[in-house]
Formats: structure tokens, C-alpha cells, sequence
């Protein structure tokens, strides 16, 4: 049985259900054999829209990346300028008011960041944002690793790298999928606050080794999570390549947070 449908010839064959479709060239126009509904698929279409996903997502992971790299280069930094010299030490200490500075300007642009679109995605407003935010957060934490021996800061900087490092890794190669786990994580991160709440009303050396213990199992989690949100590909939710300020700056509180507990677990236990 023949049937004739303008210039395309399509051969069905009753004895082995067979099919040859031929072709009708206008120009560079190829008609290719659509479903029962009328539907004609274009396969070269679709590889070209997810080369361009698949190309918008790997500039995306970049861009956060070098985002990523710039802010810590800011803060250890600061980190390193705050245990390695006493004057800058001294001078924070004469200056107390910047201690307050600091933390305003933290609050204000963390809140705005992560409440507002607009400041989120508009350039530069949002690179002016996240560099506020980052050195504020450095000088913070440029006052805290002051407290501490310059072996001890090394050595948690160290463990930090590596942590991270083999973290990202992991969440590169697992088949697990973390991004389903945001609703436990929010609700592990609020009981570790109540936690850490209580834990200041009864000091100690071994609450405060488990609080900080407890604080970089946490956010090391949160690290894979974030990763995870970042890379999209076959995990279940992803983050907008247009939000590369937010994901630069989930990662770079995860790994600050792990920084500052594990300098915590080194001090506690040397002390």
C-alpha cells in the first residue's frame, strides 16, 4: 500500500510493518516524519538548545568560581594581616567603633542580598554589594583569628582547603542527590542555632568543642548542597545562572563558616 503526500513518498510495507520515508528538498528545508498528533521533531534542534544550556552552565560555574576566588583572597587577607601583625591588632582595639561599623554593614548587605532581586541582579549594584559584604565579614573574621596563634590559624586554613576541596569533589562525582535535603538542612541549621543559644549559658570546654563539631559537620553539608544547586545538570533543583552573586555567596559562607568552627575545634583542644 503507497501513499502519496506532495513530493514525500512513505512506504509501509503490511508483511513486516517496515517504513522508508523519502525526502523533499526546498532549498535547505528537510521534512522529516512527524508522530500520530502531527508532530515533527527537529533531533538537531534540540542537541543545539542543550549545547547552549549545557555552555550557559559551565560559564555560569566559572563566573561563580572567580567570584568565589577573589573573596576569599580578600579575606585571608585580612586573616593573615590580623595574626601576623600586633599593630593592626592594636589599632582594632583603640577603634572599637569599627567593630559595630562592620557588623551593620554586614546585616545590611546580607539582608539585601538575599531579600532583593533587584540588588542581587543588577550590575554593578551587585558586585558593589558583595564587596561591601565580603569586607566587612573579613574584617570580622580578621579580629577572630587574631586570637588565636598564627599555628593554629594555618593549620585550620589547611583544613579548610582540603575539607573544601575534597567536598566540591565529592559533590561533583556522587549520584546522591543533596539538593532534596534543603527542608532538613533549614531545619538542622535552626535547632544547631537554638543549640547555640543555650550553649552560652552554660560555658565550657567540652559544649564548645561539640558546638563547633557540630557547626562544621553542618555547613560542610551545606557545602555539598550548594555545589550541587551550582553544577544543575540531573539534580532535581538548580540555581539560575542569572543568581552567580548568590551562589558565590552561599559558597563563601559555607566554607567561611567551616573555617571558623574548625579554628574553634583547634583552640579549644590545644587549650
Amino acid at each position: 500500500m503507497t501513499k502519496r503526500i506532495g513530493a514525500q513518498v512513505i512506504h509501509i510495507s503490511r508483511t513486516n510493518k517496515t517504513r522508508s520515508t523519502g525526502n523533499l528538498a526546498m532549498g535547505d528545508t528537510h521534512f522529516q516524519y512527524g508522530d500520530n498528533n502531527g508532530v515533527y521533531g527537529d533531533p538537531e534542534a534540540d542537541k543545539s538548545f542543550a549545547f547552549d544550556d549545557q555552555s550557559i552552565r559551565k560559564g555560569f560555574i566559572r563566573k561563580v568560581y572567580m567570584i568565589l576566588m577573589v573573596q576569599l583572597l580578600i579575606t585571608f587577607g585580612f586573616v593573615s594581616v590580623f595574626t601576623f601583625s600586633s599593630a593592626a591588632q592594636g589599632w582594632v582595639e583603640r577603634n572599637p567603633a569599627l567593630l559595630w561599623i562592620a557588623l551593620a554593614v554586614l546585616i545590611v548587605t546580607m539582608i539585601s542580598m538575599a531579600c532583593c532581586e533587584s540588588v542581587r541582579r543588577k550590575t554593578p549594584l551587585n558586585f558593589i554589594f558583595l564587596f561591601l559584604f565580603t569586607l566587612a565579614e573579613s574584617f570580622l573574621l580578621g579580629m577572630i583569628a587574631g586570637q588565636y596563634k598564627a599555628e593554629e590559624v594555618l593549620m585550620a586554613v589547611g583544613i579548610t582547603a582540603a575539607v573544601s576541596l575534597g567536598l566540591t569533589i565529592f559533590a561533583l562525582q556522587t549520584k546522591y542527590d543533596f539538593t532534596m535535603c534543603g527542608g532538613v538542612l533549614v531545619a538542622c541549621l535552626v535547632v544547631f542555632i537554638i543549640f547555640g543559644i543555650i550553649a552560652i549559658f552554660i560555658p565550657g570546654q567540652i559544649i564548645g568543642l561539640v558546638y563547633a563539631s557540630l557547626g562544621a559537620l553542618l555547613f560542610s553539608v551545606y557545602l555539598v548542597y550548594d555545589t550541587q544547586l551550582m553544577l544543575g545538570g540531573n539534580h532535581r533543583y538548580a540555581i539560575s545562572p542569572e543568581e552567580y552573586i548568590f551562589a558565590a555567596l552561599n559558597l563563601y559562607l559555607d566554607i567561611i563558616n567551616i573555617f571558623m568552627y574548625i579554628l574553634t575545634i583547634i583552640g579549644l583542644a590545644r587549650n
